[in-house]
């Protein structure tokens, strides 16, 4: 998943970057609220937004505001102050999907990431099953008929990329924008080189990612 951060508290952004990525999401970070606004406006790979509503420059609900008068549908996170009652319930109205009061639990947050993520993607459970294959979003680990396929941060990231979007393509360029923070280098080859050792270790039966030259990957749906 991918996580784009707006909080002006250096320390609290540095923590929620590291758990985050911990829990092996891509994440990105922004200081103010027009650098969140326009880091919204470019950026169409992300599954959800942490924003802080006191943000110089921008305030959070007029980021929020924004979003949503644009039609996404990203969902959001808010962070506020304990004692702003009248913030977090301008924010809901005004399309938040969740909130935390700081100070908060580290745990608790990444639960709640997780829930949001997956009811933006349409999904009430954590596992991802395809044929043999069970891919469980929480743990970050996948199956093949009960069996543990050891991959790598890169290639469990790249599977739950193309499980998301079993039946469609997507290009490399996407792959780049769903894998990579912000001025992180990869190239199109290195992307060929992590599908080439995902298959190597997934292509097992039903199993298959197809290539489409010069376009990108696929993969394939498991006739019932």
């Amino acid at each position: 998943m991918r996580i784009l951060i707006a909080e002006d508290d250096q320390v609290l952004a540095d923590g929620l970057m590291r758990a985050l990525r911990g829990a092996g999401a891509v994440v990105d970070h922004v200081a103010n609220g027009t650098e969140a606004d326009a880091a919204l406006m470019i950026n169409t790979e992300l599954d959800l937004l942490i924003l802080d509503l006191g943000l110089p420059k921008m305030n959070g609900l007029e980021v929020l505001k924004r979003l949503r008068g644009r039609g996404s549908a990203l969902p959001v996170l808010i962070l506020t102050a304990a004692d702003s009652v009248d913030e977090r319930v301008k924010g809901l109205d005004y399309g938040a999907d969740d909130y935390m009061a700081k100070p908060f639990s580290l745990q608790e947050l990444e639960a709640r990431v997780r829930a949001l993520v997956r009811r933006g993607m349409g999904a009430g459970s954590s596992l991802i099953r395809h044929g043999p294959l069970v891919y469980d979003q929480t743990g970050r680990v996948a199956t093949i008929d009960g069996k543990m396929v050891e991959l790598s941060a890169r290639e469990l990231g790249l599977l739950e990329v193309l499980l998301q979007r079993t039946g469609r393509l997507v290009s490399k360029d996407q792959l780049v924008d769903r894998l990579c923070e912000w001025g992180e280098e990869v190239s199109n080859n290195a992307i060929e080189v992590y599908v080439h050792r995902l298959r190597k270790k997934i292509e097992k039966g039903p199993i298959r990612i197809a290539t489409v030259r010069g376009l990108g990957y696929c993969l394939e749906k498991i006739a019932p």
